[in-house]
């Protein structure tokens, strides 16, 4: 990754190809809130968003999962903007960001770890007042970063993903993506479906009683997103997960280095990652966890109010 900074208003931007430039932009319309492009390295090109508050008292950094853009924080970032400075990026396979071919790149957590730092080195990030939000395939990847960086935040929020290898803590489909001859047909078999992922991945296991529609603008941008570049996130997905058992067992292997301060959440009803994953990583860490009554996989959509209170709360 390279190591050239730039501002933050003076970050590269600079349209994917395969979409029109007014199109990626009428499709992630923040209030009050900048869209662009940063070049982050050579190959990597991802879009962003942030929302500026008048006078920041700190900044947040949210970083998404499958199969999410970063238009799924743009509600939490405008009201948290009047207190902080609010950034958010589509990670590489997904939104609008770059699609490398995967002999450039391999998509695995590790790799991501790397794109994480790059974006916070080339947008001006302040470390020591910076608390990252990570959920589903980001977290892994922050944690590992922090490995080597403690520095790297204030705090890290991480919660409802897959810490460590195993296997029976996580939804079927899940376990068949870490290795072959279960992995192909899987990721195959997402990519057919891709109309039902995105009607049910964000409410299944939920009761009728919590069951919560996506706003439109959220929902558009992910199908809109899902498929161009010759990738698509489901792509992206798998590719990460053929390198996900490799990545988890670094993180379990070092768990002693890990210096930054955690705080993990998880939903209750997480069908795709049991909360037994989640206790035990905060066990494992010596941390206390905090188990969201009635959530499922995806706090952040399921219940915003919550989640802006987490970041104050990280902030006090």
């Amino acid at each position: 990754m390279s190591e050239d900074k730039t501002g933050n208003r003076a970050a590269s931007v600079i349209a994917t190809p395969s979409l029109p430039v007014e199109k990626v932009f009428a499709s992630a319309e923040i209030q009050h809130g900048d869209v662009d492009f940063i070049k982050v390295d050579e190959m990597l090109t991802l879009r962003r968003m942030i929302v500026r508050a008048p006078a920041p008292k700190g900044t947040v950094l949210f970083l998404h999962g499958f199969p999410e853009t970063m238009m799924v924080w743009k509600d939490i970032a405008s009201t948290l903007a009047r207190d902080y400075d609010v950034h958010a990026f589509d990670w590489p396979g997904y939104g609008q960001s770059s699609r490398p071919i995967l002999q450039r790149f391999s998509y695995a957590p590790q790799d991501y770890a790397a794109v994480l730092k790059a974006y916070i080195e080339t947008a001006g990030i302040d470390r020591s007042n910076l608390v990252i939000y990570a959920t589903d395939i980001a977290a892994l990847p922050v944690l590992l970063l922090a490995l080597d960086e403690p520095a790297i935040a204030r705090r890290i929020i991480v919660g409802d993903f897959a810490p460590f290898d195993r296997p029976q803590y996580m939804w079927e489909n899940l376990q068949n993506l870490k290795a072959e001859p279960t992995a192909s047909p899987t990721r195959a078999y997402m990519n057919k479906t891709s109309d039902e992922i995105f009607q049910n991945v964000h409410t299944r296991g939920l009761s009728p009683a919590e069951q919560f529609d996506l706003p439109t603008d959220v929902q558009r941008d992910m199908v809109h997103s899902w498929s161009f570049g010759g990738m698509t996130s489901a792509d992206a997905f798998a590719h990460y997960y053929a390198n996900f058992t490799r990545d988890q067992n670094v993180l379990e292997a070092n768990l002693d280095r890990l210096k930054t301060p955690v705080k993990v959440i998880w939903g209750e009803k997480d069908l795709y990652i049991n909360k037994e994953m989640g206790i035990e990583f905060a066990a494992r860490i010596g941390v206390k966890i905090d188990i969201l009554p009635g959530i499922g996989h995806i706090p952040h959509l399921q219940n915003a109010k919550q989640t802006v209170e987490e970041i104050r709360a990280s902030f006090g």
